[in-house]
């Protein structure tokens, strides 16, 4: 399997961001994203699962299910966590699974959650939660569902250093496991041998 774009062009209120940008992610492989403030990180990732429109160019999951979409084939973290608050833990776990055909069960919503280190919290509404506790929910979602690929937006935000350190392990986990990770980051995410590619510079992906 792999995620190959070419030639994409994105402009965004009449700016355009970048142009004939090219790239390719193998399985098993990572891409992090980076450039500065208003470079397009985020908004390459927002296109990639469909949500904005290119100029030019295109994008494929060579070796995935030809019937979906790229984004129907991807989990998109994004900035916003998207967890409900009037929701517990467990039941934003179980929501997610609903609208992703994962695995909605009781166990599998307390294992997603020890794996961030929450399992003690699946009972906990979630507007009681902190920011980082809301992050770390919004992760455990990525381990509810099986999904190929991965694109996160800045998936670090808000979390201390062992739950970075948690981060990095689900995700190598992941690329282990035979999936592609595309992460927009402004700081290493422990993602040993990841390709990089700057926005706002030369844009090309480099080992």
């Amino acid at each position: 399997m792999r995620l190959s774009a070419w030639d994409l062009t994105i402009e965004r209120g009449g700016r355009r961001l970048f142009a004939g940008l090219s790239f390719a992610v193998d399985q098993g492989a990572a891409l992090v994203v980076t450039g500065p403030n208003g470079a397009g990180k985020s908004t390459l990732l927002r296109a990639l699962c469909g949500f904005l429109p290119l100029e030019a160019g295109g994008f494929a999951l060579e070796g995935g299910d030809a019937e979906r979409t790229v984004g129907e084939q991807a989990h998109y973290l994004g900035h916003a966590d998207g967890v409900k608050g009037a929701l517990t833990a467990g039941e934003n776990l179980a929501f997610a699974a609903a609208m992703l055909g994962g695995r909605s069960s009781r166990e599998a919503q307390r294992d997603a959650l020890a794996r961030v280190g929450l399992a003690h919290v699946i009972d906990f509404p979630a507007r009681l939660l902190s920011a980082g506790q809301r992050r770390r929910v919004a992760l455990a979602r990525l381990l509810i569902a099986d999904r190929p690929l991965w694109l996160l937006d800045e998936p670090a935000t808000a979390l201390d250093a062992a739950a970075q350190a948690a981060l990095a392990a689900i995700m190598q986990g992941r690329l282990r496991g035979g999936g592609i990770i595309v992460a927009a980051a402004h700081a290493p995410l422990g993602l040993d041998g990841a390709q990089e590619l700057r926005l706002g510079a030369t844009e090309q992906a480099a080992p």
